[in-house]
């Protein structure tokens, strides 16, 4: 499979993999505007953008822009996270082009019709309260506000009700002035893509663009603090997250073998431990996530109020017992998952033009995949020892939620930690 890359003199770029054998495509303009790259009150315009991109442009209505890629058998999406807004397409390979003028409208003519906004936003204060009504969502943006409290990177991508309920075509407008530049969007393609005929294309749809600077983000520094929310729930959700490397740093790869061994399947420490042999809970599991200049190790489990002290015990005591005993076993078994969820990822066209657009932000270029796999390969069992040792030794973020009156708070673990 070949990667081709071409910018255009305004700084857009174009990057495709072409997928032998293939009859679809997956396309799509990922923009380096998330949740991050807000201001307090702007905080939640990314997301209310990424909706409004589908309510119509000054070529299609709402409903011209889904039954034009419906009609064909595709469908089209978008979603914000905290770096990224993305807005793709998945069609057959002779429908490629048509999806490119479909998100190339969408993002250069947008309508921004009052109507439309109050629409929108009535939608959105419905996604913010079924966020709400559910435990096991909510509990990570509040894990996020408290390891990066009062900052860009620790608020939630949703936006607070207040906030959302008061912008307005200008504030939209506004954003996309600021963070929708040429130099801040990556087409990415993959599967049955001609890299030459879409390059064509995107000259004709973005070549016009001015180029502007890219608007800085505050950098992210992981504090740590617990937030409890006592409610009437069945269980106790518990969620804990300790700062891990940025996608840049080296040790990123161990963070991830680490994460994965003590809380990535059902063969791990912690599910093995707290699950398995105590029944504690039915859901627990880590996880590691990187960034750009910083990252998290997340840990997450959901039980009774008369079960959490314990849990909260047993989970402390093995991450320290991982400093000590994590075995070669366990790391290859970690390092074996990961290779497989990357490899198996890449057979689909979406994943692999998520991959390309993705790497090409963090890095400037796409790694080969040999790269990460080898990457991955040199991790030791040093290494993940020594990290789960750092670990046991930094900060740590906590959210609580739940009947957790009783709950063990945030001194008790790091107490239990540093012991």
């Amino acid at each position: 499979m070949t990667t081709r890359l071409t910018t255009l003199p305004n700084g857009f770029r174009i990057v495709t993999e072409h997928m032998p054998g293939l009859e679809s495509a997956s396309a799509g303009i990922w923009v380096t505007a998330g949740g991050r790259h807000e201001r307090e009150q702007q905080n939640g315009i990314a997301h209310f953008l990424e909706h409004m991109a589908f309510k119509g442009t000054a070529r299609r209505s709402a409903l011209q822009i889904a039954e034009e890629i419906e009609d064909v058998g595709g469908y089209i999406n978008a979603y914000t996270s905290r770096e990224m807004t993305a807005y793709y397409a998945r069609i057959l390979k002779e429908d490629v082009a048509l999806s490119l003028d479909v998100i190339g409208d969408i993002l250069l003519n947008p309508a921004f019709h009052e109507a439309d906004i109050e629409t929108e936003r009535h939608v959105i204060l419905q996604e913010i309260g079924q966020a709400l009504d559910t435990p096991d969502d909510i509990i990570f943006d509040w894990l996020q506000e408290a390891s990066y409290p009062a900052q860009a990177f620790g608020r939630t991508i949703l936006g607070p009700s207040e906030r959302v309920s008061s912008f307005g075509r200008t504030d939209l407008q506004g954003f996309v002035a600021e963070h929708y530049g040429p130099g801040q969007m990556i087409l990415a393609a993959a599967g049955a893509v001609d890299h030459d005929a879409i390059v064509r294309q995107a000259e004709g749809i973005f070549g016009h663009m001015t180029a502007h600077p890219q608007k800085l983000f505050q950098p992210a520094t992981f504090k740590g603090a617990e937030r409890r929310e006592i409610k009437d729930l069945e269980q106790v959700h518990f969620a804990m997250a300790f700062e891990a490397p940025g996608y840049r740093d080296p040790s990123v790869y161990t963070s991830q073998v680490y994460a994965t061994a003590m809380g990535g399947g059902m063969s791990s420490r912690l599910f093995q431990k707290i699950r398995e042999e105590r029944g504690l809970c039915y859901s627990i599991f880590a996880q590691s996530g990187a960034y750009d200049d910083t990252g998290q190790i997340t840990l997450y489990a959901g039980t009774s109020a008369e079960e959490i002290a314990d849990l909260t015990t047993l989970t402390i005591d093995e991450l320290k017992r991982a400093a000590d005993d994590m075995s070669e076993a366990e790391v290859a078994r970690a390092k074996a998952q990961m290779r497989a969820g990357m490899l198996m990822g890449l057979e689909s066209p979406s994943s692999r033009a998520e991959r390309i657009a993705r790497l090409l932000q963090m890095h400037g270029r796409v790694p080969p995949v040999e790269e990460a796999v080898a990457k991955i390969n040199a991790v030791t069992v040093a290494d993940v020892r020594a990290y789960a040792e750092g670990l046991t030794q930094a900060g740590a973020a906590l959210a609580l939620y739940g009947p957790v009156d009783d709950a063990p708070g945030l001194e008790a673990i790091r107490d239990r930690l540093a012991a």
